[in-house]
C-alpha cells in the first residue's frame, strides 16, 4: 500500500471509530487497538482495569500481526479471553515502521469487519 493510500484508509478508519463512539476528536492508534481488543474479546464492560486495557491492546496487536504470520490464535481461556502464540520473529524495525504495519493491518481488519457485518458499530 502506498503512503497516500495508507493515510487515506487510516483516516477513514479513524472516522468510522469516531462516529461509532460519538467522539469529537479522531482516535489515535492506541484507541483503535483498544477497540479491536474489545471486538476480539467479544464483550464490553464499563470499567476495564489498567491491566485489562493493556491485555486488550496486546490481543489487538497479536490479532493484527497474525495477518503477517507472526502470531496465531490458539484459543480462549476459561474466562473467554483470546490467546495467541508467536510463531515467527519480527525483523528489527523502528517505531514508525511498526506503527505503519499496525495501521495497515487495522485498515485490513476494519475492511473485513465491514464485509462480514455490513459495517462497524461500537
Amino acid at each position: 500500500m502506498e503512503d497516500w493510500e495508507l493515510d487515506f484508509e487510516w483516516l477513514r478508519v479513524q472516522h468510522l471509530v469516531q462516529d461509532a463512539m460519538h467522539r469529537d476528536t479522531l482516535p489515535d492508534l492506541n484507541t483503535v487497538l483498544f477497540l479491536i481488543g474489545i471486538q476480539e474479546l467479544g464483550r464490553w464492560k464499563k470499567g476495564f482495569s489498567k491491566e485489562e486495557k493493556q491485555d486488550l491492546m496486546h490481543i489487538a496487536v497479536c490479532r493484527l500481526l497474525s495477518y503477517d504470520g507472526f502470531f496465531e490464535f490458539v484459543g480462549r481461556d476459561d474466562d473467554g479471553w483470546p490467546h495467541y502464540r508467536q510463531i515467527a520473529e519480527m525483523p528489527p524495525q523502528d517505531t514508525a515502521r511498526q506503527e505503519q504495519l499496525l495501521k495497515e493491518n487495522a485498515v485490513r481488519y476494519f475492511r473485513e469487519l465491514e464485509t462480514e457485518n455490513g459495517g462497524f458499530e461500537a
